[in-house]
């Protein structure tokens, strides 16, 4: 199967179940998504699904077959792969009339895209010479990239009933890439949160991972990083083995979706420049070391020197901000996540909670600590996951029941790991708490953190269920979503067409909110996040904590005095798009400069 390169847009994983099935639902449009592989039960759920939807025999995976996480990610994937071959089979011998699925393909595609104008050139032919070219347009014809992410951060240890460990390959983000490495596909996994050596060393297990004897890797790796350092770390462990990454993937620490991996004030623009002035030498540095590897493995070896493609995504909200990402960074494509949640043809979000992120208000969206990995979370106050958590708390039962088992990490009162988020750790967490801390005003405080945390395997993947007419398991249907804070300037709900148009720049699908370029407002929230650090720092180590704030701080203002020279020197080219900037980060600059480092030591319960 091709894979499309016509589009300048993709759509990134959200949560375990919003994108799990998105490429059935856009590949055959030449459009990208990735879809999360870590929920083994949810994806054998939307395998029963999608096998009744196309008439194809459903034989379960039970839980008790040998390998049954990694078997069921690749019976999905296979099935994921079928579908989409056989959307495009059935598109391209479509006559071009409209309301036809090849006449969506073209209409969809960029304004300036060499195939949207010539299929734009049909009506202007002859009738022998527009079936001569209709049918060139056929054969050009691609589907979207089909992408699964693996989160490095989720890979606990598997056990037998006898409740014995089993061999690392069985844990859970190992499963998963067996499951992804032995599907049909032709793919890319997306390896995110930080590098994993088990997991990066055991791609070495699979020979689709490596260039076969003319080159070509069947299974490629993306690495969505926070900057050039991490990117060329993890890029040399894997270049090390033979593996190639095919693209890094950066994302905003703060402005985005899901968990927040904010980084120590490094803003998003000199990080891409960092990334555009040193593109060809981290291209050359890593392809030296991964011939070499290759070489001295015995492997095949790259017929030509590969691609490496660079790609942004968090908080992108117009098409002059995707189009200045793309001009002036150089970049491949950039990610469309949060909006596309609007978007019930690409999207599983369930009637309530689309409903309300419809009508949604800016402060409904905020960063939290609800995810049991310790990790800010972007988080929606309207969600029936956060009204559930309430709930329990009113009727004094905080925490969850935890069947999933996932997030399991935390050993701090059992031998055995359990959840944060589970009833059974807020009780013994609440009762250590009530019995060592004697300020009530800490003791409240500290108790309230303990019961923000949430249950993420159950509420990230039941609106997919619940979208499907599927009551979830446990009677647990309340839905948890993660959209970034950028979401707060779209309200509504849209077709795909009016946000790929959106996208393009040929409709404004904004709200009437008074929006600050996608620059600005990451810096907005950086410079709150490093004022609550600042307050609430936990750090005990005074010169640490101080060194950290410092260097944060340091960053910020390097991160302005960079979008000041930027904004000079687009001023001409990029007007519209670095309006007010000047003054916003001169506002912006004197409020960071006012605050001075809080010394005081931090409270210790």
């Amino acid at each position: 199967m091709n894979i499309s390169s016509t589009h300048t847009f993709h759509i990134p994983v959200m949560g375990i179940g919003f994108t799990i099935d998105s490429p059935i639902k856009v590949a055959h449009y030449g459009i990208s998504s990735a879809i999360s592989i870590i929920e083994d039960q949810l994806i054998e759920q939307m395998r029963k699904i999608y096998c009744a939807k196309w008439n194809i025999l459903f034989l379960a995976i039970p839980d008790d077959e040998p390998d049954s996480r990694a078997k069921r990610i690749t019976s999905y994937l296979n099935l994921i792969d079928y579908i989409v071959k056989e959307q495009l089979a059935q598109l391209v011998t479509q006559p071009f009339n409209m309301g036809n699925d090849i006449t969506k393909y073209f209409d969809l595609l960029p304004d300036n895209s060499p195939l949207k104008l010539a299929f734009i050139n049909l009506k202007k032919l002859s009738s022998e010479e527009r079936i001569i070219a209709e049918n060139d347009l056929r054969r050009k014809i691609v589907t979207g990239a089909i992408e699964v992410n693996i989160m490095t951060k989720i890979d606990k240890p598997k056990l037998d009933k006898e409740g014995n460990e089993l061999p690392a390959e069985f844990s859970d983000a190992l499963s998963a890439l067996r499951g992804f490495a032995n599907s049909n596909l032709n793919a890319s996994v997306i390896f995110s949160a930080g590098l994993n050596p088990r997991l990066y060393s055991y791609c070495e297990s699979f020979e689709d991972f490596f260039p076969d004897k003319n080159g070509f890797v069947k299974k490629k790796i993306i690495l969505k990083v926070s900057d050039y350092r991490s990117a060329l770390i993890q890029g040399k462990f894997l270049a090390k083995k033979g593996l190639w990454i095919s693209e890094f993937r950066i994302e905003s620490g703060l402005n985005c979706g899901g968990h927040a991996f904010a980084t120590e004030g490094l803003l998003m623009g000199p990080i891409l420049e960092e990334f555009k002035n040193r593109r060809d030498e981290l291209l050359n540095t890593l392809y030296e070391i991964c011939e070499s590897a290759l070489v001295q493995g015995g492997k095949y070896n790259f017929a030509t020197k590969p691609n490496l493609k660079i790609t942004a995504q968090g908080g992108i909200g117009t098409s002059m901000e995707h189009n200045f990402l793309l001009k002036y960074y150089q970049l491949n494509s950039t990610g469309w996540g949060s909006p596309f949640l609007l978007v019930p043809e690409v999207t599983n979000v369930d009637e309530y909670t689309l409903q309300e992120l419809a009508n949604a208000k800016q402060d409904d969206y905020y960063l939290s600590n609800s995810s049991p990995l310790g990790v800010p979370f972007n988080n929606f106050k309207l969600s029936s996951s956060e009204e559930q958590r309430k709930l329990r708390i009113e009727k004094k039962r905080p925490g969850s029941p935890c069947y999933k088992k996932f997030l399991e990490f935390n050993t701090e009162f059992t031998e055995k790991p359990i959840c944060t988020a589970s009833r059974q750790y807020q009780k013994l967490k609440i009762e250590q708490l009530e019995l060592t801390c004697e300020n009530e005003e800490v003791l409240k405080n500290e108790i309230s953190k303990v019961m923000e945390k949430d249950c993420l395997c159950e509420g990230l993947g039941a609106s997919a269920l619940l979208k499907n007419d599927v009551k979830p398991a446990h009677k647990l249907s309340a839905v948890a979503i993660c959209p970034g804070p950028n979401l707060a300037y779209f309200s509504g709900v849209f077709s795909l067409k009016q946000m790929v148009d959106h996208i393009y720049g040929r409709t404004n699908i904004l709200n009437k909110i008074p929006r600050s370029n996608m620059f600005i407002n990451e810096l907005k929230l950086y410079v709150q996040y490093w004022k609550n650090e600042n307050k609430n720092f936990s750090i005990q180590i005074a010169q640490k904590r101080d060194a950290y704030l410092n260097k944060f701080k340091e960053n910020l203002l390097q991160g302005i005095e960079y979008y000041k020279n930027l904004a000079n020197e687009m001023e001409n080219q990029a007007s519209e798009l670095f309006d007010d900037m000047l003054n916003e980060l001169l506002q912006i600059e004197k409020s960071l400069l006012l605050i001075r480092i809080n010394s005081q030591t931090p409270v210790v319960v």
